[in-house]
């Protein structure tokens, strides 16, 4: 048992009129199913909150001791999006009792979290203290009159009570990430003049009043807790002392715990990412921990592991550890830890990919190395019915033959997985080496856990072809994708290196390199040519440093005037054919990063380029179209990377197919099925999806994840 291990994150949690059974938090995450009644004929056809009650109550069932439900308007100015859930009237209080029966059911609690978007409201009926509109909305919000003011506090309030008529044990206020009260608490955003404007004192004024007013209505046996902004990461933002002040004053109006949050949706410093070191925000919390309140604080961001978790504890950086994503990859996280089987914890990533990008874009959220999250119902595991069980040969042990082979030898079926290499991973590994993305090692740590458990016949350093794969009832090819030539004179030169050459091959790379390809691998590329690889528990001040975050938290909003300079390992060029912004395809919410970190590495970024040829001595001939005018240049390099794209690795799907009494059912996922850039987190859904009905599917039938009205929706809305 782990109990001993992680006394500190097991030990309850008493607020006196009510007891937490463990120090986890599961954090607020938007997720796309807390819509309800407005996107029938989408994903949630009936209406109803019923896939959000059974997805709170997997983590309910895996022993979290405080679930937050994603962000609910407390009116329709407030929402997120024109289809965001809120709550204001009792039908939509009566319509959350599904989700807190299902809750309460196995002995957590769950709070509401109240949040009102302000500017960054997705709608033309937006409002903030001042018509100031955001760099990353659309619209210029409305200015609230005083009047707006006062009852949008009284909103507040009654979101509260219906809240807790809907049997909530509590809400969680959202005072940070730069939404309304926290537009309301800095001079970024408020340019007020009235009692809610100027003075921090009148600024704050805003989130006391809505918890004193809400302390009156819900009593005292109601948990009110503030997510409260201590690190707001943009100019113009609080002071360590105006937080303080906020905090000691929240505690005085009746609030139980304080959540801490860290940056705005605008600021411009990677908070959440797998870029992030572990717990590197913790000492945030730690230092408020020193400034004398007398209620819980939650330490957030980068958590991800128990050990992680533990040491915040037992350090005395925080009373409690709020975890989102990583309830998201594994429900049962604390109960594999109250099992002493937390080797067998799904990790968070830290990618973003499936639920920041979705909701970002409409779509339900979901995770890359857990695609049940958020689909419960639909993709709900069940044993194989007796008789129908299959032999399934399974050909690549990538992130598509992992997931299917796992999922389908834990429902019963009868599965070998093949793979030519020595260790299962495919493009894993080589992801795995890139700064930043690290954390794949502990998705490989996980499949490697679950080929045992779940019985899977692992067979590597093996090649197979049509005639060995007779005997099986099901083939399923995942032998992925093998980099695209790029058909130009002198690309056979010895300068001119692949990826797989580089990451995988380990070949020597000289010090002034061209990368041909501004996708993602050409990012990735970029990284590892640039960047050193970094442990991802370690790191943290050089981090800030060249994030600029003042870790002293004297400066206005933690924000250094000057960042400690990057020093890349090599002098790259970064080449794509297409004009504009490179990287326009990665991931929403990281893209950004991604092109920070190479632009701070002096990363030379090229578009618009036509290649010539390689010539004699490996120096790289283009030609350059910008503005209707195209120049000529010759790049000198030690190396030259090619990151051209892929092309899928298929040939077994022919032969496999011509054989008179070869395998009854054929099938092809992940890269296999469709090259594109490298996605792991299509290739994970689609071998998830297939697994769960592989003895009904057809031969060749694929299964994709739907697209949401929501999502179809918001590009309406965008053009």
């Amino acid at each position: 048992m782990s109990a001993s291990k992680y006394k500190n994150l097991l030990k309850p949690l008493d607020l006196g009129f009510t007891t937490l059974k463990n120090r986890l938090i599961m954090g607020s995450m938007h997720t796309g199913i807390e819509e309800f009644g407005v996107l029938k004929g989408g994903h949630n056809q009936r209406g109803g909150l019923a896939p959000l009650a059974r997805y709170f109550e997997e983590r309910a069932k895996g022993g979290v001791g405080l679930i937050v439900t994603g962000g609910i308007a407390p009116n329709r100015e407030g929402k997120v999006s024109p289809w965001a859930g809120k709550m204001s009237n009792k039908l939509e209080s009566r319509a959350h009792r599904d989700i807190t029966e299902a809750v309460h059911r196995h002995d957590s609690k769950i709070v509401m979290q109240i949040l009102h978007a302000g500017r960054y409201g997705y709608h033309f009926w937006n409002v903030a203290p001042s018509p100031i509109k955001a760099p990353i909305g659309w619209f210029e919000p409305k200015g609230l009159d005083l009047s707006g003011v006062k009852s949008t506090i009284d909103d507040f309030v009654n979101c509260a009570v219906y809240a807790q008529e809907a049997g909530y044990d509590g809400v969680e206020v959202m005072g940070s990430e730069g939404y309304l009260i926290n537009q309301f608490l800095v001079e970024h955003t408020n340019h007020r003049t009235d009692e809610y404007g100027g003075e921090y004192e009148n600024r704050m004024r805003f989130p006391l009043e809505i918890i004193r007013k809400m302390r009156e209505k819900v009593g005292t046996d109601f948990i009110i807790m503030f997510r409260l902004s201590m690190l707001d990461l943009i100019s113009k933002g609080s002071t360590w002392e105006e937080v303080v002040l906020l905090a000691k004053n929240l505690e005085k109006e009746g609030v139980n715990i304080i959540n801490t949050g860290i940056g705005w949706h605008e600021a411009r410093v990677p908070t959440i990412q797998t870029k992030v070191p572990r717990k590197s925000f913790s000492f945030v919390t730690h230092k408020m921990m020193q400034e004398g309140l007398n209620i819980p604080l939650s330490a957030v961001n980068r958590i991800n592991n128990p050990g992680t978790a533990e040491q915040i504890l037992s350090d005395g950086h925080a009373d409690l550890v709020c975890m989102a994503r990583p309830f998201l990859a594994d429900p049962n996280f604390v109960k594999k830890i109250e099992l002493g089987i937390e080797d067998e914890i799904n990790t968070c990533i830290g990618c973003n990919q499936a639920c920041l990008d979705f909701t970002f874009q409409g779509e339900r959220a979901s995770c890359l190395v857990n695609p049940t999250a958020c689909y419960e119902i639909e993709m709900e595991e069940k044993t194989v019915l007796p008789g129908k069980e299959e032999k399934i040969a399974v050909i690549g042990a990538g992130p598509a033959g992992l997931a299917f082979s796992t999922t389908a030898a834990r429902r019963g079926h009868d599965v070998t997985l093949f793979d030519m290499s020595d260790e299962i991973g495919g493009q894993f590994n080589m992801a795995k080496q890139i700064p930043g993305k690290e954390e794949f090692y502990e998705t490989l740590r996980y499949f490697n856990k679950r080929i045992e458990k779940d019985g899977v016949d692992l067979k590597l350093s093996t090649k197979v072809d049509a005639n060995d794969l007779i005997d099986f009832d099901s083939v399923v090819i995942c032998t992925g994708v093998t980099p695209r030539d790029l058909n130009i004179p002198g690309i056979e030169h010895p300068n001119v290196l692949s990826y797989v050459d580089v990451l995988a091959n380990k070949a020597d790379v000289g010090e002034n390199v061209v990368v041909v390809g501004a996708g993602g691998i050409g990012f990735d590329v970029a990284e590892y040519l640039t960047h050193e690889h970094l442990d991802p528990d370690e790191n943290h001040e050089d981090f800030m440093a060249k994030w600029g975050v003042d870790t002293t938290l004297t400066t206005r909003g933690g924000l250094l005037n000057e960042k400690k300079e990057w020093k890349p390992k090599r002098k790259v060029q970064l080449l794509q054919r297409k004009r504009g912004k490179h990287g326009k395809g990665l991931g929403k919410t990281t893209g950004w990063i991604h092109r920070a970190g190479l632009k701070n590495m002096k990363v030379e970024m090229i578009g618009g380029v036509e290649y010539e040829k390689v010539d004699e001595d490996g120096n790289l001939h283009i030609n350059i179209s910008t503005k209707g005018e195209t120049t000529q240049q010759i790049l000198k390099n030690d190396n030259i990377v090619i990151c051209a794209g892929q092309v899928s690795l298929d040939e077994l799907e022919e032969p496999l197919k011509n054989m008179e009494n070869g395998p009854g059912k054929v099938f092809k996922i992940g890269g296999a099925y469709y090259a594109g850039e490298l996605d792991a987190n299509r290739a994970i859904d689609q071998a998830t999806r297939l697994a769960l009905k592989v003895e009904d599917a057809n031969s060749g039938e694929i299964f994709e994840r739907p697209k949401s009205l929501a999502s179809q929706m918001l590009n309406m809305m965008k053009r």
